[in-house]
């Protein structure tokens, strides 16, 4: 089970995002690669950091972590070490640490441990709906769906060169994909380092595009992917599937794919929460008399008993027979509500058989048995 976000980072669930980002900046120079070498452990850190940070930063996804938690933002897993590596987090918060994705290296206008990153372009997110049964979201379910994406180009493998000889080194940076300038403050001058202008932090420059993708370095496709939807997801919940969106351009990281839930409507039963319901419709003379009737759940057919003398109105409960928690808190049971049908053409004889009973004194409503009636009560309401 994944740690709590806000754990990770050490703030408050009411946290701004000013808060937010001065704690996972505080978290992720702790255990950053440089300052903790050929350790896994911080690394794993560092990228549940950036994890926590990616979810909380963005508004609509901090609001479906708090009310779903990870399943609400990826599905049955959720996190950069499963889908993105260390170029990818500083190419998506590089500017959390400074110009070159490093503190170290705005700091000291150095590179350190030797490592170039990427200036890519981050593809862009792809929202799909995906319609599921109330069968389906009892047990959890894994689709298929084919998506119309931007994917890297064959051709090229995403350089959007027409081939290897088309590439040459950047003049500029010299293939470091970066450049180092001076600027004066009033502690004296300080020496930075920013992306290279001529390259956007390449380090390589094209002579000739690629003839497939003109350049681009992606390409338009359909692509089927498959979704693995947890158990109990709800309508209008929305997961996320990392870098399974768009192609990133220039060696950026993939966008991610989200996906939001739509329930398709049921012939039998409806859903309130985790709570399956279930309308049963019964004669009068089953009502009054008691009977075992088959009733239908999502797991099956099962038999109840139906006492004498069962009001409409009344619900039975058949406990866990509902739909699971998306956070595994239990699962819920489905309500049987008790309807009487009431016939809409009689025969003389059923007429007549009804109308001998109509003035028996079984028959008759009791109010106030025990307490006042409804409109005994009423009375008294509007009397005050």
């Amino acid at each position: 089970m994944p740690r709590d976000y806000y754990e990770i980072l050490g703030v408050d669930k009411g946290a701004d995002k000013t808060t937010i980002k001065k704690a996972y900046r505080k978290v992720a120079m702790k255990y950053h690669p440089d300052k903790n070498p050929d350790n896994k452990e911080a690394e794993d850190k560092f990228k549940e950091a950036a994890e926590a940070y990616e979810v909380l930063s963005d508004e609509d996804k901090k609001a479906r972590y708090d009310r779903y938690g990870h399943a609400g933002v990826g599905g049955n897993s959720g996190g950069f070490s499963g889908g993105m590596n260390m170029d990818d987090i500083f190419s998506q918060f590089g500017d959390i640490f400074g110009d070159g994705g490093s503190p170290f290296e705005s700091f000291f206008g150095g590179r350190s441990s030797g490592r170039t990153r990427s200036r890519g372009q981050k593809g862009s997110n792809i929202r799909i709906k995906l319609g599921l049964t109330l069968e389906e979201i009892q047990s959890g379910v894994t689709k298929k769906v084919k998506v119309n994406k931007q994917n890297t180009c064959t051709s090229c493998n995403g350089s959007g060169a027409k081939d290897t000889t088309s590439v040459k080194v950047c003049s500029t940076c010299e293939g470091g994909g970066y450049v180092r300038q001076v600027r004066s403050t009033f502690l004296g001058q300080m020496q930075t380092t920013t992306a290279c202008p001529s390259c956007s932090g390449s380090g390589k420059q094209i002579t000739a595009t690629c003839k497939t993708c003109k350049g681009e370095g992606r390409q338009m496709d359909k692509s089927e992917i498959e979704i693995e939807i947890p158990a109990g997801v709800q309508e209008g919940m929305q997961l996320s599937m990392r870098a399974k969106g768009n192609a990133g351009k220039n060696g950026g990281p993939s966008g991610d794919l989200l996906i939001v839930i739509e329930e398709k409507p049921h012939e039998k039963f409806s859903r309130d929460g985790q709570n399956v319901i279930y309308d049963l419709f019964l004669n009068f003379a089953d009502a009054a008399l008691g009977t075992k009737v088959e009733v239908p759940t999502l797991d099956g057919k099962v038999k109840i008993k139906v006492p004498a003398g069962t009001p409409a109105g009344k619900i039975f409960r058949l406990k866990d027979k509902g739909l699971p928690s998306v956070q595994a808190y239990g699962t819920g049971d489905q309500l049987i509500n008790i309807n009487i049908w009431t016939p809409k053409k009689l025969s003389s004889e059923e007429k007549k058989m009804l109308e001998s009973m109509r003035d028996m004194e079984n028959f008759q409503p009791q109010i106030g048995t025990g307490e006042k009636g409804f409109f005994e009560r009423m009375k008294d309401y509007f009397a005050d």
